[in-house]
């Protein structure tokens, strides 16, 4: 239904916008609370058995968050005597909330629930799970950086390595995506307290090439890699420029996934964190092989079960 869609998409961007105005943490946890309600619906909007799972895994694991925040949050005022979400002084109510946010936008070590869910929704539900609910989260943890620097490193580069690692034997392109959302989250959260702009425009051109990615993706039909492999058949000339995507997401050189990385890596080396730096370069080689290998099965190979004469350009018309 239109209207119940209408009304469920301005939960979305209405929890959202309270969240990046509010200055009070009840204001800012309300927030995020509507914005979990908005999108419940969205994802089961499919009635199978599937998406009914990766909802409940989603919705347990964003409560959780929520309650841990919410609780942190009382635990600062009661110590601090203060609600403001940028007067966090006390370093346990800071893990604490540093520590919800991370669960709440799936950054590893809490990152087990999002490949799970992201599988089980269909590509569009995905898109919005995979940019627009980063978002309000991604405000918070940016106004309380720069309190807890070792754990924002710890959480970043955890998260590079097992964006990298995790995404290697998957078959199944959503997984892939989360994984490299994963990794990418990892990138941002590494250079959060030294450069929030960076930190910005990284958050930025991860939005527009994953937003690309998936849509390709829907146009396709395609949740695996065996059906990325026949959709030359459909769209020939995407198919030839969905590499370029799909490379610059994994950010090699010339490409504009690349431009965030290298600033990152630049700015990580000013710091005097040279290891952090080149155990991300290194991690970034891992998530670049997945990538190679869907830009390979898109465009260098033709299906075995797909004969070249069945193609729909040479089917007789009926």
């Amino acid at each position: 239904n239109p209207y119940i869609l209408a009304i469920l998409l301005f939960g979305l961007g209405l929890g959202t916008t309270i969240t990046f105005a509010s200055s009070h943490w009840l204001l800012a946890w309300m927030g995020l609370e509507m914005n979990t309600l908005a999108i419940i619906p969205l994802m089961t909007q499919h009635h199978h058995p599937r998406a009914v799972e990766a909802t409940t895994k989603y919705f347990l694991t964003q409560a959780t968050a929520a309650a841990t925040l919410l609780f942190a949050s009382v635990t600062n005022a009661w110590l601090t005597g203060q609600w403001e979400i940028q007067q966090i002084t006390h370093p346990l109510p800071s893990t604490m909330i540093t520590l919800a946010l991370a669960l709440k936008i799936g950054l590893a070590p809490l990152h087990a629930w999002l490949p799970e869910v992201l599988q089980g929704l269909d590509l569009t539900t995905g898109l919005i799970l995979s940019t627009w609910q980063k978002l309000a989260p991604f405000a918070l943890i940016l106004q309380l950086q720069p309190s807890n620097s070792t754990l924002l490193i710890i959480l970043g580069l955890t998260s590079t390595l097992i964006g990298g690692w995790g995404g290697l034997n998957q078959t199944q392109l959503r997984k892939i995506l989360a994984y490299s959302s994963i990794a990418h989250l990892g990138w941002m959260i590494l250079v959060l307290q030294f450069s929030p702009s960076i930190t910005l425009l990284t958050l930025l051109t991860y939005f527009i090439m994953t937003f690309s990615t998936f849509l390709v993706f829907k146009l396709n039909k395609s949740t695996n890699i065996n059906t990325l492999a026949m959709s030359w058949t459909k769209a020939p000339a995407l198919t030839a420029l969905t590499p370029l995507i799909l490379l610059s997401l994994g950010g090699l050189p010339p490409l504009t996934g690349f431009m965030p990385k290298w600033l990152i890596l630049q700015e990580l080396t000013k710091q005097g964190l040279a290891p952090t730096a080149t155990l991300a370069a290194l991690s970034a080689l891992l998530s670049l092989y997945f990538y190679l290998r869907l830009s390979y099965a898109m465009t260098l190979t033709i299906s075995p079960n797909n004969l070249t004469g069945s193609t729909p350009w040479r089917l007789p018309s009926t």
